[in-house]
Protein backbone atom coordinates (compact mmCIF):
# COMPACT_ATOMS: atom_id res chain seq x y z
CA UNK A 1 0.00 0.00 0.00
CA UNK A 2 1.33 3.52 -0.56
CA UNK A 3 1.41 6.71 1.16
CA UNK A 4 4.37 8.23 -0.13
CA UNK A 5 4.41 11.55 -0.67
CA UNK A 6 7.13 13.10 -2.88
CA UNK A 7 7.72 16.26 -4.22
CA UNK A 8 8.76 17.70 -7.63
CA UNK A 9 9.21 21.12 -9.11
CA UNK A 10 7.19 21.65 -12.86
CA UNK A 11 7.79 25.72 -13.36
CA UNK A 12 9.57 28.45 -11.96
CA UNK A 13 8.33 29.63 -8.93
CA UNK A 14 6.52 32.93 -9.08
CA UNK A 15 6.87 35.33 -5.89
CA UNK A 16 5.26 34.22 -3.18
CA UNK A 17 5.47 36.75 0.09
CA UNK A 18 3.11 36.37 2.73
CA UNK A 19 0.76 39.78 3.46
CA UNK A 20 1.36 41.55 6.46
CA UNK A 21 -2.38 43.30 6.45
CA UNK A 22 -4.59 40.14 8.35
CA UNK A 23 -7.31 41.18 5.64
CA UNK A 24 -5.46 41.62 2.60
CA UNK A 25 -7.06 38.80 0.25
CA UNK A 26 -4.52 37.63 -2.06
CA UNK A 27 -4.86 38.10 -6.01
CA UNK A 28 -2.97 37.71 -9.39
CA UNK A 29 -0.55 34.64 -10.27
CA UNK A 30 1.00 32.60 -7.55
CA UNK A 31 3.20 29.00 -6.81
CA UNK A 32 1.97 26.66 -4.64
CA UNK A 33 2.23 22.95 -4.19
CA UNK A 34 -0.62 20.70 -5.47
CA UNK A 35 -1.16 16.89 -4.41
CA UNK A 36 -1.71 14.69 -7.28
CA UNK A 37 -2.51 10.88 -7.82
CA UNK A 38 0.77 8.32 -6.64
CA UNK A 39 -0.52 5.19 -7.41
CA UNK A 40 -0.48 2.08 -5.30
CA UNK A 41 2.89 0.65 -4.44
CA UNK A 42 1.50 -3.04 -5.28
CA UNK A 43 -0.56 -2.51 -8.19
CA UNK A 44 -3.45 -2.61 -6.53
CA UNK A 45 -7.07 -0.85 -7.39
CA UNK A 46 -7.10 2.34 -5.73
CA UNK A 47 -9.77 2.66 -3.09
CA UNK A 48 -10.90 5.22 -0.85
CA UNK A 49 -13.52 4.78 2.26
CA UNK A 50 -15.90 7.77 2.99
CA UNK A 51 -16.24 6.60 6.20
CA UNK A 52 -13.99 5.07 9.25
CA UNK A 53 -12.30 1.68 6.96
CA UNK A 54 -12.58 -1.69 8.39
CA UNK A 55 -10.65 -3.12 11.09
CA UNK A 56 -6.62 -3.65 9.55
CA UNK A 57 -7.67 -1.34 6.17
CA UNK A 58 -6.63 2.11 5.55
CA UNK A 59 -8.49 5.04 4.94
CA UNK A 60 -6.79 4.95 1.35
CA UNK A 61 -4.39 3.22 0.01
CA UNK A 62 -2.83 5.32 -2.49
CA UNK A 63 -0.42 8.19 -1.85
CA UNK A 64 0.41 11.83 -3.31
CA UNK A 65 2.96 13.06 -5.78
CA UNK A 66 3.61 17.20 -4.84
CA UNK A 67 4.14 19.12 -7.53
CA UNK A 68 5.01 22.80 -7.46
CA UNK A 69 2.73 24.69 -9.93
CA UNK A 70 1.76 28.09 -11.21
CA UNK A 71 -1.83 29.11 -10.59
CA UNK A 72 -3.32 31.90 -12.17
CA UNK A 73 -6.00 33.99 -10.99
CA UNK A 74 -9.58 34.64 -13.18
CA UNK A 75 -10.73 37.75 -11.44
CA UNK A 76 -11.66 40.32 -14.13
CA UNK A 77 -11.45 37.75 -16.93
CA UNK A 78 -14.06 35.93 -15.80
CA UNK A 79 -15.82 35.64 -19.12
CA UNK A 80 -12.55 34.14 -20.64
CA UNK A 81 -14.32 30.67 -19.47
CA UNK A 82 -17.09 28.70 -20.64
CA UNK A 83 -18.54 25.61 -18.97
CA UNK A 84 -18.73 23.80 -22.48
CA UNK A 85 -15.12 24.58 -22.81
CA UNK A 86 -13.17 24.90 -19.47
CA UNK A 87 -15.71 22.35 -17.78
CA UNK A 88 -15.88 25.73 -15.29
CA UNK A 89 -17.72 28.83 -15.34
CA UNK A 90 -18.54 31.71 -12.78
CA UNK A 91 -21.56 33.64 -11.79
CA UNK A 92 -21.59 36.65 -9.76
CA UNK A 93 -24.82 38.57 -7.88
CA UNK A 94 -26.25 35.63 -6.76
CA UNK A 95 -27.80 36.27 -3.25
CA UNK A 96 -29.23 33.98 -1.05
CA UNK A 97 -32.09 33.89 1.24
CA UNK A 98 -30.41 30.81 3.24
CA UNK A 99 -27.73 32.78 5.49
CA UNK A 100 -26.42 30.50 8.48
CA UNK A 101 -25.87 27.15 6.34
CA UNK A 102 -25.63 25.16 9.75
CA UNK A 103 -29.01 23.21 8.95
CA UNK A 104 -29.37 20.79 6.49
CA UNK A 105 -33.17 20.74 6.13
CA UNK A 106 -33.26 24.85 5.89
CA UNK A 107 -30.52 24.46 3.09
CA UNK A 108 -32.31 21.99 1.47
CA UNK A 109 -35.49 24.15 1.39
CA UNK A 110 -33.99 27.54 1.47
CA UNK A 111 -30.83 27.05 -0.71
CA UNK A 112 -31.70 23.87 -2.99
CA UNK A 113 -34.69 25.74 -5.18
CA UNK A 114 -31.64 28.54 -5.54
CA UNK A 115 -29.56 26.43 -6.81
CA UNK A 116 -31.46 24.84 -9.73
CA UNK A 117 -32.85 27.61 -10.45
CA UNK A 118 -29.73 29.22 -11.25
CA UNK A 119 -28.70 25.53 -13.05
CA UNK A 120 -31.33 25.93 -15.07
CA UNK A 121 -30.84 29.90 -15.67
CA UNK A 122 -27.61 29.30 -16.70
CA UNK A 123 -26.81 26.08 -18.16
CA UNK A 124 -27.86 25.57 -21.64
CA UNK A 125 -30.00 23.46 -22.68
CA UNK A 126 -31.08 22.23 -19.19
CA UNK A 127 -34.38 21.25 -18.29
CA UNK A 128 -34.51 19.00 -15.46
CA UNK A 129 -31.96 19.33 -12.38
CA UNK A 130 -31.99 16.89 -9.76
CA UNK A 131 -30.13 17.94 -6.21
CA UNK A 132 -27.97 14.45 -4.82
CA UNK A 133 -26.25 16.19 -2.00
CA UNK A 134 -24.36 18.81 -0.68
CA UNK A 135 -20.60 19.35 1.93
CA UNK A 136 -19.95 22.20 4.37
CA UNK A 137 -16.17 22.21 4.30
CA UNK A 138 -14.58 24.57 7.19
CA UNK A 139 -10.89 25.14 8.07
CA UNK A 140 -11.66 24.68 11.88
CA UNK A 141 -9.91 22.01 13.41
CA UNK A 142 -13.08 20.33 14.49
CA UNK A 143 -14.97 20.55 11.56
CA UNK A 144 -16.65 17.29 10.17
CA UNK A 145 -14.83 18.36 6.87
CA UNK A 146 -12.35 20.52 5.74
CA UNK A 147 -10.79 21.53 2.07
CA UNK A 148 -9.78 18.85 0.50
CA UNK A 149 -6.09 19.48 -0.74
CA UNK A 150 -5.72 16.66 -3.39
CA UNK A 151 -6.69 16.91 -6.84
CA UNK A 152 -9.72 15.19 -7.95
CA UNK A 153 -12.74 14.72 -10.24
CA UNK A 154 -15.62 13.74 -7.94
CA UNK A 155 -17.10 11.53 -10.53
CA UNK A 156 -16.10 9.20 -13.15
CA UNK A 157 -18.63 7.95 -16.39
CA UNK A 158 -19.20 5.25 -14.39
CA UNK A 159 -20.21 6.76 -11.53
CA UNK A 160 -22.22 9.45 -13.05
CA UNK A 161 -24.18 7.00 -14.98
CA UNK A 162 -24.85 4.94 -11.17
CA UNK A 163 -25.71 8.42 -9.71
CA UNK A 164 -28.71 8.56 -12.74
CA UNK A 165 -29.92 4.95 -12.03
CA UNK A 166 -29.68 6.09 -8.01
CA UNK A 167 -31.37 9.42 -7.90
CA UNK A 168 -34.35 8.76 -11.04
CA UNK A 169 -34.53 4.96 -11.16
CA UNK A 170 -38.25 5.44 -12.58
CA UNK A 171 -36.96 7.84 -15.62
CA UNK A 172 -33.13 6.23 -15.84
CA UNK A 173 -33.39 4.33 -19.27
CA UNK A 174 -34.65 7.50 -20.61
CA UNK A 175 -32.51 10.25 -19.59
CA UNK A 176 -29.57 8.34 -20.35
CA UNK A 177 -30.33 8.23 -23.94
CA UNK A 178 -30.13 12.37 -23.73
CA UNK A 179 -27.22 14.59 -22.56
CA UNK A 180 -26.52 14.34 -18.76
CA UNK A 181 -24.13 16.05 -16.53
CA UNK A 182 -22.92 16.30 -12.85
CA UNK A 183 -22.25 19.97 -11.95
CA UNK A 184 -20.86 21.16 -8.59
CA UNK A 185 -22.31 24.40 -7.47
CA UNK A 186 -19.09 26.08 -5.10
CA UNK A 187 -19.61 29.20 -3.12
CA UNK A 188 -17.73 29.78 0.23
CA UNK A 189 -20.30 30.99 3.17
CA UNK A 190 -17.18 33.41 4.92
CA UNK A 191 -16.41 35.50 1.90
CA UNK A 192 -13.93 37.13 0.53
CA UNK A 193 -11.62 33.86 0.66
CA UNK A 194 -8.27 34.38 2.13
CA UNK A 195 -7.05 30.82 2.60
CA UNK A 196 -7.22 27.49 0.92
CA UNK A 197 -8.84 28.74 -2.42
CA UNK A 198 -10.03 26.40 -4.72
CA UNK A 199 -7.72 25.59 -7.79
CA UNK A 200 -8.99 24.13 -11.17
CA UNK A 201 -7.44 23.00 -14.23
CA UNK A 202 -9.47 23.65 -17.44
CA UNK A 203 -10.71 20.95 -19.12
CA UNK A 204 -8.97 21.62 -22.43
CA UNK A 205 -5.33 21.03 -20.73
CA UNK A 206 -6.28 17.64 -19.15
CA UNK A 207 -5.90 14.25 -20.97
CA UNK A 208 -7.48 11.12 -20.36
CA UNK A 209 -4.54 9.36 -19.45
CA UNK A 210 -4.78 11.92 -16.34
CA UNK A 211 -7.34 10.21 -14.88
CA UNK A 212 -7.44 7.57 -12.58
CA UNK A 213 -10.74 5.82 -11.60
CA UNK A 214 -10.83 5.12 -7.55
CA UNK A 215 -12.96 3.27 -5.29
CA UNK A 216 -15.03 5.27 -3.21
CA UNK A 217 -16.78 3.29 -0.68
CA UNK A 218 -19.60 4.12 1.15
CA UNK A 219 -21.26 2.21 4.61
CA UNK A 220 -23.91 1.27 1.98
CA UNK A 221 -22.86 1.63 -1.39
CA UNK A 222 -19.58 2.02 -3.62
CA UNK A 223 -19.28 4.75 -6.28
CA UNK A 224 -15.59 6.10 -7.88
CA UNK A 225 -13.99 8.96 -8.04
CA UNK A 226 -10.73 10.08 -10.19
CA UNK A 227 -6.89 10.67 -9.10
CA UNK A 228 -5.58 12.93 -10.81
CA UNK A 229 -1.96 12.52 -12.45
CA UNK A 230 0.54 15.80 -13.28
CA UNK A 231 1.43 16.78 -16.62
CA UNK A 232 2.89 19.48 -17.54
CA UNK A 233 0.31 20.46 -19.99
CA UNK A 234 -2.23 21.10 -17.37
CA UNK A 235 -3.31 24.79 -16.66
CA UNK A 236 -4.53 25.80 -13.64
CA UNK A 237 -6.28 28.96 -12.08
CA UNK A 238 -8.40 30.32 -9.44
CA UNK A 239 -10.78 32.79 -8.72
CA UNK A 240 -9.57 35.41 -5.83
CA UNK A 241 -11.25 36.79 -3.00
CA UNK A 242 -14.37 34.86 -3.66
CA UNK A 243 -17.28 36.43 -2.29
CA UNK A 244 -20.45 35.17 -0.53
CA UNK A 245 -22.34 36.01 -3.91
CA UNK A 246 -20.41 34.48 -6.56
CA UNK A 247 -20.71 30.81 -7.50
CA UNK A 248 -18.73 28.71 -9.23
CA UNK A 249 -19.99 25.80 -11.91
CA UNK A 250 -17.60 22.67 -11.47
CA UNK A 251 -18.24 20.21 -14.33
CA UNK A 252 -17.42 16.11 -13.15
CA UNK A 253 -18.50 14.62 -16.10
CA UNK A 254 -20.37 15.12 -19.54
CA UNK A 255 -22.20 12.72 -21.57
CA UNK A 256 -21.76 14.44 -24.82
CA UNK A 257 -19.86 13.18 -27.72
CA UNK A 258 -19.88 16.66 -29.44
CA UNK A 259 -15.83 17.95 -30.28
CA UNK A 260 -14.61 20.86 -27.80
CA UNK A 261 -17.39 20.22 -25.11
CA UNK A 262 -14.89 19.45 -21.80
CA UNK A 263 -16.07 16.66 -19.56
CA UNK A 264 -14.87 17.54 -16.06
CA UNK A 265 -12.87 19.75 -14.40
CA UNK A 266 -9.66 18.72 -11.69
CA UNK A 267 -10.02 20.50 -8.77
CA UNK A 268 -8.14 21.07 -5.03
CA UNK A 269 -8.37 23.37 -2.39
CA UNK A 270 -4.56 25.10 -1.86
CA UNK A 271 -2.15 26.64 0.44
CA UNK A 272 -1.81 29.57 -0.70
CA UNK A 273 1.37 31.10 0.77
CA UNK A 274 0.89 34.72 0.52
CA UNK A 275 -2.66 34.58 3.16
CA UNK A 276 -1.55 36.75 6.06
CA UNK A 277 -1.35 35.48 9.82
CA UNK A 278 -4.87 35.99 11.41
CA UNK A 279 -7.17 35.45 7.94
CA UNK A 280 -9.79 33.84 8.10
CA UNK A 281 -10.49 30.39 7.82
CA UNK A 282 -12.14 29.60 4.35
CA UNK A 283 -15.81 28.19 4.61
CA UNK A 284 -17.77 26.86 1.75
CA UNK A 285 -20.74 24.68 0.47
CA UNK A 286 -21.12 22.86 -2.92
CA UNK A 287 -23.77 21.14 -4.42
CA UNK A 288 -23.76 18.61 -6.20
CA UNK A 289 -26.27 18.15 -9.30
CA UNK A 290 -27.01 15.73 -11.96
CA UNK A 291 -28.25 18.18 -15.28
CA UNK A 292 -30.09 17.23 -17.78
CA UNK A 293 -30.31 18.40 -21.36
Amino acid sequence: MSTTTTTTSSQPQLQTLKLTNPTAIPRGPVSSTLEFYEPPSDGSIPFNYVEEPPEGQPQRNFGNTSVEVSISDIRDRESDFHLDRDAFQTLQGIESEEKDFVDDESIKKLYYPEVERVLLENVPGAHKVVLFDHTIRRSAANAHRGPVTRVHVDQTPKSTEARVRLHSPEEAEELLKGRYRIINVWRPLNGPVQTSPLGFASATSVEEKDLIGVRHIYPDREGETAGVQYNEGQKWYYWSGMKNDERLFLKCFDSTDEPGIGKRVPHTAFVDPRSPDGAVGRESIEVRALVYG
